[in-house]
């Protein structure tokens, strides 16, 4: 273990060996065909054995079938067996104590060290006491549901958050009305169903669904390059995508009667990145391997502190994105804000990179990566931390340096011990390390860049002013740092950090769908970014059939990544091509063949912006997309409606909350689990629905809990209230769970960072209420929306119908403010004055003699839809419905 690359390849393989530890429950309940004496063979080596009353029996008989599928799976996994395995033996035979399929298949039924470090990360991913494992291990396949392990589906995490818990209900399964289908990962899949449809009493049905399963994991598998098994932490990468995307909704536990809420995924993952931080603390500190297993046995050393729980934390986001002064009529404007808002991703994942290669970790060590945020599960020991304060100076140094301290990424850690682990319903155990960990995080935000530390980088840049003048000025993109580089016209100066960030808009809308990440740059490349983040260098690619595999460079080691990140596409059943995946990639809109035959939208827009088949759309083609060609005029070529942007910004409500007290009961693999579950609604499916039904939404930001949205007004209101709907089924209907936003209104020419301030505080008007979105001025529940803009349908009929002038409809607004006005006496007249115009109205020439039915009847109709259900009900927040009926119509 003299060479630092070889303490990689061996966590990874401990890594390997506990992500599999549980490959059995999906082969068993596929029913995987092997022979009775095999079957019988693995049963006596792996499964527990019980006697009672004269009888023998063995449960978790999924154990045998681990080490019965890796027989399957074995010739498409990396080497398994060789000289140098460390720590594990040779895998040639299997009856090798130490051999990694043993330590994988052993988890309840452990014998040595390595056995015993996954047997001890499957139980601290699970929270179990070792006494409630013991349990655990003597009971039969039973879930909480009343259905065995073939026919119970994964319960909904988020059916069963509760924040406002007065009467402190506990809930079962049998309570929870919602289970996960039990399909491969789509979009459309994430969704809950109801139990009834989800659920059935037929064994064989749902062994099918099983099997079903096992045999596209099987078909998938292959489609990992074979060039990089040779490479076992880039491989793990790409496998741990290949198994969400199979299991992911796929119930973990069946047994002593638990609620079968966690995935196999996320058991998976967490129980990898324990067992690995768990082995590298023994083998750094050179403890004694049979004193350690003895202890991991009893028990005894479950309040040593072995993990260190690391997490990352991108702040200023807002300022890295919405920098300068650049206004949204320029052609670069959407590929700038694009452009950097995947940088804030890329930033993310090359720091949990660089952290993970400091610490010699693989990919499955990184439990979580969303929105800017990381954690990773390292061991504690001293070169840990010496590594990760190295890291945090390198980090602080490229933000110094491209940046100037406008934004930052800031590592935070906490020591852990197993019993920290332990779930507890109530307050303790693992509720109070999750506390502890947002704590951490909080006090990393007011000490970025360790400004106080005997580090400290100087208060004023080093010849900043004289590198500002040899670039010819500053950057006009960000409105800091040296201009080094013309911009593309030649009329600004711009940054090589702007300058990467424009070109990611150009690469994303010309389907480069692939990110590799090397240590070094590639020699034939032309797609890279030429700003290396952190040390490592950025290249975007095609397709494979393009570009090919990379497979040289992941046998030598420098291609530490290989992302695809193009968008889930509704004609096939998953977004698998053989790499890692991450959603990173936000639906932007570009011209079809539609638009081109349309393109009397864009009348009004410089002939250089004009629209090219497949070009990406800026922000004054996207402001056009609302309008209308008006039906009632002579001039085929008028249109009605106005030319503006909607901006939308929302976040979930109480997300605090959520992660600290939402859970019942909490767990590691519980907390992944929702973490997940939440970022994927935002960065997975929300693409997806702008790419089917809003395909003119410039998706900037969205994941974690929040998103940021651009698109033409009136669609994208449509939008926010279809998302909105869509989060309620998403979340099972819980009525714990909802987020706001905000909506603001702009002509494109308005600079990029006072449409950001706009949207920002109406959707701090928003979070006031929550559950509520905030626009043209007003602060409505989401059932409210929906209610002004049927309200503002029918206004519409009711003008074309009924030749509503657009005086009257003005008036309208006056009508709604007077409403709600209790100072005023005259106000009260609202109602009258209504009725007054309205009937006046009917009795016009042009229009009482083009009626079929009394106008006394009409008249009634329009008192109760627009008088009773409208004004009377909404107050002045008619005057939504009314507004957005005149922007739709104006001339």
């Amino acid at each position: 273990m003299t060479e630092k690359h070889s303490l990689m390849d061996a966590s990874a393989r401990v890594a390997l060996a506990a992500y599999l530890h549980d490959l059995g429950k999906l082969a068993e309940r596929a029913r995987l065909e092997v022979s009775q004496d095999d079957l019988d063979t693995h049963v006596q080596m792996y499964c527990p054995r019980h006697e009672k009353a004269g009888k023998q029996w063995y449960t978790h008989k999924h154990a045998a079938y681990t080490a019965l599928a890796f027989n399957v799976i074995e010739e498409h996994l990396p080497a398994l067996k060789g000289a140098d395995f460390f720590p594990f033996a040779s895998c040639s035979s299997r009856d090798a104590d130490d051999s990694l399929v043993n330590a994988a298949a052993k988890h309840h039924k452990p014998e040595n060290f390595l056995q015993w470090v996954i047997a001890t990360a499957d139980r601290v991913a699970s929270g179990f006491e070792r006494d409630s494992f013991e349990q655990y291990n003597n009971s039969e396949d039973k879930t909480e549901t009343g259905r065995n392990h073939y026919q119970a589906r994964q319960l909904s995490l988020l059916e069963a958050i509760r924040i406002h818990n007065d009467d402190n209900k506990i809930l079962s399964g049998k309570d929870l009305k919602y289970r996960q289908p039990l399909r491969s990962l789509t979009p459309e899949n994430l969704f809950p169903q109801p139990r009834e449809q989800a659920e059935c009493d037929d064994d064989k049905k749902a062994q099918q669904e099983y099997r079903d399963i096992w045999n596209t994991f099987l078909k998938d598998l292959e489609l990992i390059p074979e060039s990089h098994r040779y490479n076992l932490a880039l491989w793990l990468d790409h496998f741990d995508t290949l198994w969400r995307i199979h299991t992911h909704a796929i119930p973990s536990a069946t047994a002593f009667n638990v609620k079968p809420d966690v995935s196999l995924y996320d058991h998976s993952r967490t129980t990898a990145a324990l067992a690995t931080a768990l082995w590298r603390y023994h083998h750094e500190r050179d403890h004694d391997r049979n004193a350690a297993a003895a202890n991991m046995k009893s028990g005894s050393d479950w309040s040593e502190e072995k993990f260190l729980l690391v997490q990352g934390d991108f702040f200023g986001i807002q300022n890295f994105i919405f920098a300068g002064d650049s206004d949204a009529s320029h052609k670069n404007a959407a590929r700038l804000l694009r452009g950097r808002s995947l940088y804030v991703s890329l930033l993310a994942e090359a720091a949990a990179l660089k952290v993970m290669d400091a610490l010699d970790l693989p990919a499955t060590s990184q439990i979580l990566n969303a929105a800017g945020k990381f954690l990773i599960v390292a061991p504690n020991t001293p070169a840990t931390i010496e590594a990760l304060q190295q890291t945090q100076k390198h980090i602080n140094a490229w933000f110094l340096e491209h940046t100037y301290a406008q934004s930052g990424l800031g590592l935070a850690w906490i020591p852990a011990s197993c019993q920290q682990f332990v779930s507890r319903k109530g307050q303790g155990g693992f509720r109070d390390l999750i506390k502890a960990l947002f704590a951490s995080l909080e006090r990393a935000k007011y000490q970025s860049f360790d400004l106080l530390g005997e580090n400290a980088p100087s208060p004023v840049f080093t010849n900043y002013l004289a590198q500002v003048g040899e670039a010819g000025g500053l950057c006009q993109y960000t409105g800091w740092g040296p201009g080094t580089h013309p911009d593309k016209d030649g009329d600004k100066r711009i940054s090589t950090l702007a300058k990467d960030q424009i070109q990611i808009g150009d690469f994303i809308s010309g389907k480069r769908e692939r990110l590799a990440i090397t240590r070094h740059p590639l020699s034939t490349d032309n797609n890279s970014l030429r700003l290396p983040i952190f040390g490592y260098h950025l290249h975007f690619t095609n397709n494979e059939e393009a570009t090919g595999r990379f497979g040289r460079e992941a046998s030598n080691g420098n291609l530490r990544r290989l992302i695809d990140f193009s968008l889930a596409d509704s004609t096939i059943p998953t977004a698998w091509h053989g790499y890692a995946r991450r959603n990173i990639n936000g639906y932007v809109p570009i011209f079809n063949q539609e638009d081109i035959n349309n393109n009397w939208r864009y009348a009004d827009i410089k002939e250089e912006e004009s629209s090219k088949l497949g070009a990406l759309k800026t922000l004054n083609h996207l402001a056009c997309e609302d309008l209308r060609l008006n039906p009632e005029s002579q001039d085929q070529k008028k249109v009605i409606g106005i030319q503006a942007l909607g901006i939308l910004k929302g976040d979930v409500d109480n997300l605090g909350a959520i992660f600290q007290k939402g859970l019942e009961d909490p767990t590691f693999a519980r907390m992944a689990g929702l973490s997940r579950q939440m970022d994927s609604f935002f960065s997975s499916y929300l693409p997806w629905l702008c790419q089917q039904k809003y395909p003119n939404t410039y998706t900037v930001f969205a994941g974690g809990d929040d998103f940021f949205l651009i698109g033409p007004w009136y669609s994208l209101i449509r939008l926010a209230l279809e998302l909105r709907a869509q989060f309620q089924n998403y979340c099972a209907n819980n009525p714990d769970l909802h987020f706001s936003a905000g909506i603001a209104l702009a002509k494109p020419g308005l600079p990029i960072p006072q449409l950001a301030r706009m949207t920002e505080d109406a959707l701090e008007k928003a979070k006031k209420n929550k559950n509520s979105v905030h626009l043209l001025g007003e602060t409505l529940s989401w059932q409210a929306l929906e209610e002004l803009l049927a309200a503002s349908d029918n206004l519409q009929k009711q003008a074309r119908d009924l030749k509503l002038s657009t005086g009257f409809i003005y008036s309208l607004l006056e009508l709604s403010n007077m409403a709600t006005d209790t100072k005023n006496p005259e106000s009260a007249l609202w109602r009258s004055r209504l009725n007054y115009r309205l009937w006046r109205h009917l009795q016009r020439r042009d229009v009482k003699d083009n009626l079929n039915i009394d106008p006394r009847e009409i008249h009634r109709e329009l008192m109760l839809a627009i008088g009773a259900n409208g004004i009377a009900k909404h107050g002045k927040n008619y005057r939504v419905a009314v507004t957005t009926h005149l922007y739709l119509n104006r001339n």
